[in-house]
């Protein structure tokens, strides 16, 4: 097997607590992606950013106007709104200043600033990581209004926004291991994998879901497994006495546990929550989301071959077969919301984020880790899909009318717009265009997110493109943007995307860090609300 070509996607996949680190200020292990990409990348593929905004006539690929038959109510809003009479505006011109102030601000990033970017990192990391530690442990997570562990609601067992991820086994720690070998702290890392060994059991009555679980706990109980045992050592030789791959142990546990998810399911789609100790509950609901469902294929397939047991891999696959075989015959395309007994879609929406995000993802990456040339057919089908019904806008990038790409929501079997809303998880699509070749469209629509971020300091959960303002007014700390600006300065090596990471560190060390006021002795990092942001 080629465990560098495991653990170099599994860090990819890994990245929502390490990739910044990576990717702001360019330091750290060389790492190769094996891509040759035929690209004389330079900033005039950035002339978005600098183009004087024109007045135009509208034009059938201007997704910016007003679609007939949609009608927006007017609600009181501390976030600016683009009125009916107010000159519009591309997000283009969120971006000020000229030409030649872009081109000197962007052409260059010293390594004195490198430097300090990657020293501010580690602090931020260290700030929130000691504080979990101190205040938190062995609790799942540290809340940082309250300075106190926080595990699952057990008093109300309904709120899914905190059961679907916090199990009681110290998630914060395990989430954490790969990121302290990221930034070269193997003391640290050792004493956290043995404190993992010695505390976290998965015997408890804690009901999780199959997708949050597999994607932090399990995919970071594999990922550091196979950082201590990968003969090539790709962060040095971390192993340490006394390892007996209690950590592989732990992963095969859970994914046991997770099983029952894949019984008594008509269509081979696995429920969506399950109980660690006594398996899917009575109660529990026959629709979920497809990618909840067709996330697993990474982390179960990765275990099966460590353990030599198919059986995790072939449940995943089965899934993801069967979602890939309810799409529609006429546009290709899925839904967001499946009921797993009777294959029907509750949720006919399709597009590039939540409740579809992953599921193209892990299409992709599967191919990349396992060779499988299904995945890679599966993928170019639903990509072709996407660029058939889902793009909006003119037709190259940086040419011709009209706005520049930008993808919709729309019904799976008809191809019309649903709504005029995104939301920030689409942000991993440029990643994901970067992985497949398609970088120029890549640096495109990356851009597109990056000026919503350049505007707000924040990425809003949802964003109406059609107003150009927030609907939805918070930033829950999502990594998929991060993502994507490190694959494409991974791909381009242009340091543009350098200053991008320094932009988004330094929006989370202004906005997201919690002081208190007995002089930061408890303080980690939370959600923002764009309101707050002055």
């Amino acid at each position: 097997m080629q465990w560098r070509s495991i653990v170099v996607g599994l860090v990819v996949l890994r990245l929502s607590l390490s990739c910044v680190l990576w990717l702001a200020f360019g330091l750290g292990p060389n790492v190769s992606w094996g891509f040759n990409f035929p690209l004389g990348f330079n900033l005039h593929k950035l002339d978005l950013l600098f183009r004087e905004e024109k007045v135009t006539e509208q034009k059938s690929n201007s997704w910016s106007q007003r679609i007939p038959g949609h009608s927006h109510e007017k609600t009181a809003s501390t976030c600016s709104r683009v009125g009916e009479e107010s000159p519009k505006r591309s997000y283009l011109s969120f971006f000020d200043g000229n030409k030649d102030e872009y081109v000197r601000r962007y052409s260059s990033f010293p390594d004195t600033l490198k430097a300090k970017m990657k020293d501010m990192a580690k602090e931020m990391f260290y700030f929130g990581y000691d504080n979990y530690m101190k205040y938190a442990f062995p609790e799942d997570e540290l809340n940082p209004i309250d300075c106190e562990g926080r595990g699952p609601d057990v008093l109300n067992p309904s709120n899914i926004n905190i059961n679907d991820v916090l199990g009681n086994y110290s998630l914060t720690l395990i989430d954490t291991l790969d990121t302290l070998l990221v930034i070269g702290n193997v003391t640290e890392f050792q004493r956290a994998v043995k404190l993992v060994i010695d505390t976290v059991s998965f015997d408890k009555d804690s009901t999780v879901q199959v997708f949050e679980a597999n994607i932090r706990i399990l995919g970071s109980l594999i990922s550091a497994h196979i950082l201590l045992t990968d003969p090539k050592h790709p962060f040095g030789n971390v192993v340490f006495e006394g390892y007996d791959d209690e950590l592989l142990h732990l992963a095969h546990d859970l994914a046991v546990r997770l099983l029952p998810a894949f019984e008594n399911t008509s269509t081979g789609i696995p429920y969506p929550r399950v109980n660690l100790k006594s398996g899917v509950p009575p109660d529990s609901i026959n629709e979920t989301c497809t990618a909840g469902a067709g996330s697993l294929l990474v982390e179960f397939g990765i275990l099966s071959r460590l353990i030599g047991d198919s059986t995790f891999e072939w449940v995943a696959r089965r899934a993801v077969r069967a979602l890939w075989n309810l799409r529609s015959n006429e546009t290709g395309l899925l839904g967001n919301v499946i009921n797993i007994q009777t294959g029907q879609w509750v949720g006919k929406q399709s597009g590039l984020g939540a409740g579809m995000d992953s599921f193209y993802e892990y299409l992709l990456k599967s191919y990349i880790l396992f060779g499988e040339k299904e995945d890679y057919r599966m993928f170019q089908a639903a990509y072709e899909s996407i660029q058939n019904h889902l793009r909006r806008g003119r037709e190259s990038c940086n040419e011709g009318e009209g706005d520049p790409p930008l993808y919709v929501n729309v019904n799976m079997f008809s191809g019309e717009i649903m709504n005029t809303w995104i939301d920030s998880l689409q942000a991993f699509f440029p990643g994901l265009q970067v992985l497949n070749g398609d970088v120029d469209n890549a640096i495109c629509l990356h851009a597109f997110y990056y000026a919503i971020w350049k505007r707000f300091g924040a990425l809003p959960e949802r964003y109406n493109w059609q107003l150009q303002a927030p609907d939805v007014l918070f930033y829950p700390l999502r990594p998929e943007l991060v993502e994507s600006t490190y694959l494409l300065y991974q791909a381009t090596k242009n340091p543009f995307y350098l200053h991008v990471g320094m932009d988004i560190l330094q929006s989370l060390e202004k906005h997201a860090k919690v002081r208190s006021e007995l002089q930061y002795t408890c303080s980690g990092e939370d959600a923002v609300r764009l309101e707050e942001i002055k």
